[in-house]
């Protein structure tokens, strides 16, 4: 369980800076790109721990099917920002809804379960 923990700690944190960038990209303003790399780096160890912990641990695929989802939405968002071309709003705000069901999916099983 305590490795569940630590998957859902890594998520929360890259969400913290996740939203961050959001309201960067909502306001019109330069992204950082130090921290849209710091964002990948939690929410893809998180996911990278979260794979191997399920295959322990049945009842998360919901949650790596969004997650899975949500960071090729992100894999988008950085390429675009990285060649210079504008980020699109919806994209931004898509991103994130699509990784917070994930996240969701992911509390419900670790507080659902005994």
């Amino acid at each position: 369980m305590n490795t569940l923990y630590l998957i859902i700690s890594l998520f929360a944190i890259g969400a913290i800076i996740g939203m961050y960038l959001l309201t960067l990209v909502l306001q019109k303003k330069e992204t950082s790109k130090f921290m849209a790399f710091v964002h990948g780096a939690f929410v893809a160890t998180a996911l990278i721990l979260l794979i191997i912990y399920s295959s322990d641990h049945p009842g998360l695929t919901e949650s790596i099917v969004l997650f899975v989802i949500a960071a090729l939405g992100g894999l988008i968002l950085i390429i675009r920002d990285l060649t210079g071309k504008s980020i699109p709003k919806w994209l931004g705000v898509m991103h994130g809804l699509i990784a917070v069901g994930g996240f969701i999916f992911l509390l419900v099983h670790a507080f659902s379960n005994p």
